[in-house]
């Protein structure tokens, strides 16, 4: 299987513990502890004190995984207080489960200098960017688009104080200059009858007739200082 496009991905490991450890110390108990390295980088769990052939470490690391390189080493050391610490077992776990589906949890087996069997380690491993398989579908038909909704203002705001319009218009519309009744139909009613103007039975007492006809010289005029006589 083929696995690209990891290059500077992050692997989840997590060491559980070891089951069936060759048993190298004759006197006491294992003080067992794992290293794990993949690339240049290492990691060392804590040591399980008197874990003997079956230790639990329950220990989780990260690696930046490197394009190409699909596996890691996993190696059991136990501690030797007068010499060296002494080597238990070593085994090489593939990342090609773990990178192709995202998960693996499984043991895998240690062996010995010389190829023996040296018991088994067990690994939790999880990697969030898997190659999962891409799902095709067949072609469908394009989604029906409904029609906008034109959307129709409940009021209008009033213009700005001293704003001119490009046009005059009028909310509200003049009134009816004709009645609201209809004409009278003069063929319905018939004309008033004519009567004759009467005349006058007594003269207009503004109207006086004159008795004496008007004077055709005026009198003379006479002295002022004539009396007639007593």
């Amino acid at each position: 299987m083929s696995i690209s496009g990891i290059q500077g991905r992050i692997l989840e490991v997590t060491v559980v513990g070891c089951t069936k450890l060759k048993d190298t110390d004759w006197i006491s108990r294992h003080d067992p502890y794992a290293c794990v390295e993949y690339g240049s980088t290492k990691c060392r769990t804590r040591t399980c004190k008197d874990g003997g052939r079956n230790p639990t470490f329950q220990e989780k690391f990260v690696f930046t995984l490197i394009e190409g390189l699909l596996e890691l080493n996993v190696v059991i050391w136990t501690i030797n207080t007068i010499s060296h610490d002494d080597l238990i077992g070593s085994g090489k776990v593939q990342l090609q489960k773990v990178l192709s589906s995202g998960f693996d949890d499984g043991s895998w087996p240690l062996q010995t200098k010389t190829g023996r069997h040296a018991g088994e380690v067990q690994l939790i491993m999880h990697y969030a960017n898997a190659n999962k398989p891409v799902m095709s579908y067949g072609p469908s038909a394009p989604p029906v688009v409904a029609a906008p909704v034109p959307q129709i203002p409940h009021f209008s705001a009033p213009p700005p104080y001293g704003s001119s319009y490009g046009h005059s218009r009028t909310d509200y519309h003049a009134p009816a200059t004709h009645s609201s009744y209809p004409p009278p139909n003069s063929a319905l009613y018939p004309p008033p009858p004519y009567y004759p103007p009467q005349q006058a039975a007594y003269p207009s007492p503004y109207a006086t007739p004159s008795t004496y006809p008007p004077p055709s010289n005026p009198p003379p005029a006479q002295n002022p200082h004539y009396y007639p006589p007593g």
